[in-house]
């Protein structure tokens, strides 16, 4: 093992599993969309946590690796492997090549290679850098990405602000890095169609491999684990070594570019306009004018310094005031709510959407966690502020479906009053075998 000291610092690679961070920043964010209705939130999400990261890590070395179109080789071991995922939705998928240019136009070396996976790319990439003496840091959400974790790899997940070390793996999954394939194994992966071993749960896997080490010596050993989970695991011996090799992280993958290719270039300014022109990425384009002349970028005000009229996110206890007050003396307004879940019961609150007008609208996210959210008002003190105004009796608020909404309300208190219509009903009223959603 190469020694660093502080006259030799480490250098660092920092890989980016592009692929898992789409899909998680597609489902966590709101439905956004430009004015022209293209869905801009996997797009949004995904480039504010690059952003984020570029600021949080001075590397040396850096990649956003994606997953290639097509079958792969887990395909051929196992056809079933991922059969029960569902068709990527259509908002998601028109958002995929636009990212990409993005991502590029950024400076990002974009990695995708035929015939596997994101995760055995990067996984080759860190095997790469070890025999290097290079750290390699890699942003992801991946629950199989724990395998790799060594004294040269190390984890970050920039949504949930996780990092995973050594220590970070052993207590998170109560294993250690090197039996994390193991693990996996007899749990299985349901999001990939793996089955592991049916009703061991993690504790049970841990329990095992704590006493017996390896899966390997576990199997050897089979006929020693009693009740029905022992029946379990002799039903599960001879598939468990096929779910091993499903779940293993290739690190050996025929690479079509240099390692030393993987440098951060210089922006295109140019395409990055287009791009955030056409998505309507306000920010990052007065970010960008603001790189060129080398000002601040300023807020989004009009010349009497109060916000433009239109779609805002309030982020501050003054736009908060000034809804408020808009909206008591709206005659009526529009009212949704995000959550967590479609479950009323367990959902939590993570935002609250008003509408006064076509065309004047605001957002008030409460909690949302992702790479690159702004910090937000304190939901308790906010739902307090609201509280009066959505308990009011007069009939002024419009949603759908506001059933939902009063579930949601009430799980903080708010018994949420004046009720003029609900479209959802309306809908069912006009059309009761159409679809209302």
């Amino acid at each position: 093992m190469n020694d660093f000291s502080v006259s030799q610092p480490r250098k660092i690679l920092l890989l980016v599993d592009g692929s898992s961070y789409l899909y998680r920043a597609f489902h966590a964010l709101p439905d956004l969309r430009n004015s022209a209705g293209e869905p801009t939130n996997a797009i949004k999400g995904v480039l504010a946590m690059l952003h984020k990261l570029r600021k949080d890590y001075a590397a040396d070395y850096i990649a956003c690796v994606f997953d290639a179109k097509g079958k792969t080789f887990r395909d051929a071991l196992y056809p079933a492997y991922k059969a029960n995922r569902p068709p990527m939705p259509d908002d998601l998928r028109s958002q995929i090549e636009p990212l990409h240019e993005a991502i590029r136009a950024e400076g990002w070396p974009l990695v995708v290679v035929d015939g596997v996976e994101a995760d055995d790319v990067i996984g080759t990439l860190v095997h790469h850098a070890e025999r290097k003496g290079i750290h390699s840091i890699v942003s992801t959400g991946d629950k199989d990405m724990a395998q790799l974790v060594d004294d040269h790899v190390t984890l970050v997940n920039t949504m949930s602000q996780e990092t995973l070390d050594e220590a970070g793996v052993a207590v998170k999954f109560g294993v250690p890095p090197e039996r994390i394939i193991d693990y996996l194994a007899l749990v299985g992966d349901a999001v990939d169609n793996v089955p592991g071993v049916a009703k061991c749960g993690p504790k049970t896997a841990v329990k095992w491999l704590a006493e017996y080490g390896t899966l390997d010596n576990l199997l050897a050993h089979a006929d020693a684990i009693k009740g029905v989970v022992g029946d379990n695991l002799r039903a599960a011996r001879d598939w468990l070594p096929q779910a091993r090799a499903l779940i293993t992280i290739k690190t050996d993958v025929a690479l079509p570019f240099d390692f030393d290719d993987l440098v951060l270039g210089a922006r295109d300014r140019d395409a990055l306009r287009a791009l955030f022109e056409r998505y309507e990425f306000r920010t990052w384009l007065r970010e960008l004018d603001a790189a060129a002349t080398g000002a601040a970028a300023a807020p989004e005000q009009d010349c009497s310094g109060e916000h433009r009229a239109g779609y805002e996110t309030i982020l501050t206890e003054s736009r908060l005031d000034a809804w408020i007050a808009r909206l008591e003396a709206a005659p009526a307004f529009a009212l949704d709510t995000e959550t967590t879940s479609l479950n009323a019961m367990q959902a939590e609150l993570v935002g609250v959407s008003f509408a006064t007008a076509h065309g004047e609208a605001a957002y008030l996210p409460l909690a949302h966690h992702y790479a690159g959210a702004p910090a937000q008002l304190d939901r308790t003190a906010v739902l307090a502020r609201l509280k009066p105004l959505l308990e009011n009796p007069d009939p002024r608020i419009i949603g759908q479906p506001l059933k939902y909404d009063c579930h949601i309300f009430a799980n903080y208190g708010i018994a949420l009053g004046g009720v003029i219509d609900d479209t959802l009903l309306q809908s069912y009223v006009l059309e009761a075998h159409q679809s209302h959603e």
